[in-house]
């Protein structure tokens, strides 16, 4: 269990380092590309005599309009990525991505080989068994925190009531520890499959707004008037696939590796213990 705690306590960790990463790189962006950090145009200064010389440029236009053949400056990503997908989606895909995060550093973690069936127990447990230290063989197994220890120490345990039993409460701890590796790594599945349902509710969010202004415009709207909608549709879908990619990616690579596992756990477990075939048995 305190093994269990030290992934959980990393998961959140990495994900918290994550989360506050993408917040403080999106409020980087957004100040810097605020009202407040631009600066404002000089205007050329005409020369003594009034008339301007032959070349120079024509006087800075008013506060707030652009000099004809000029565009107004570009939006920095970051602030055409928040304008898109406005706080609410902003703040649902930052949660989406903390998570998915969290959870994949937690069962990459769990996933790993001396976690699962750790081969230094298992010759040392082995070499107890040939020396018929039973004792020394289940306090050992019993104090190692990783799948197969779970397993060995229940079976033992059992083993006063026979070789079946013995096998019974090994299959009972076995099912148990996959049932909560599966329940774990499960929600990441749970994060690829919301990732996109999100990025399809900013598309007909974003959508409704767009046939909004079409529908409340006496006439034909101009295509800037519609960007809003379309960005909001565009880049909420964008954003749940690429969370979603990942996620489903991770999931089944994961997945695999633990089945194996889980089924090598089962196969030296039942090896080890083989040698207790006769206990419980009536002559």
């Amino acid at each position: 269990m305190r093994e269990q705690r030290k992934w959980s306590r990393a998961g959140v960790a990495v994900g918290g380092l994550w989360l506050a990463a993408c917040a403080a790189f999106l409020a980087i962006g957004l100040l810097a590309d605020s009202p407040a950090h631009a600066q404002p145009p000089v205007a050329p200064q005409a020369p003594a005599g009034g008339a301007p010389a032959a070349g120079a440029p024509a006087a800075a236009a008013p506060a707030g309009q652009a000099t004809p053949g000029t565009k107004a400056s570009s939006r920095s990503a970051l602030r055409w990525l928040y304008d898109a997908l406005k706080l609410r989606y902003t703040i649902a895909f930052l949660f989406l991505s903390f998570s998915l995060v969290a959870l994949m550093v937690m069962n990459i973690l769990s996933a790993r080989r001396d976690n699962i069936v750790p081969l230094p127990l298992v010759e040392a447990f082995e070499a107890h068994l040939n020396e018929k230290r039973y004792q020394e063989a289940y306090e050992m197994a019993k104090a190692d925190e990783s799948f197969l220890g779970r397993v060995l120490s229940a079976g033992l345990a059992k083993l006063q009531s026979g070789y079946d039993k013995a096998l019974g409460a090994m299959a009972e701890v076995a099912d148990d520890e996959n049932m909560r590796l599966e329940h774990r790594l499960s929600y990441i599945a749970l994060i690829g499959t919301l990732s996109p349902m999100v990025g399809l509710l900013g598309t007909v969010d974003g959508m409704v707004q767009a046939f909004g202004v079409i529908a409340e415009s006496e006439t034909q709207p101009k295509p800037s008037q519609l960007a809003a909608g379309i960005e909001t549709a565009l880049v909420t879908t964008l954003i749940g696939l690429l969370l979603a990619i990942p996620a489903i990616a991770v999931y089944n690579l994961l997945r695999n590796r633990m089945a194996r596992l889980v089924l090598e756990v089962g196969i030296i477990s039942e090896g080890l213990m083989s040698r207790f075939e006769t206990v419980g048995v009536k002559k």
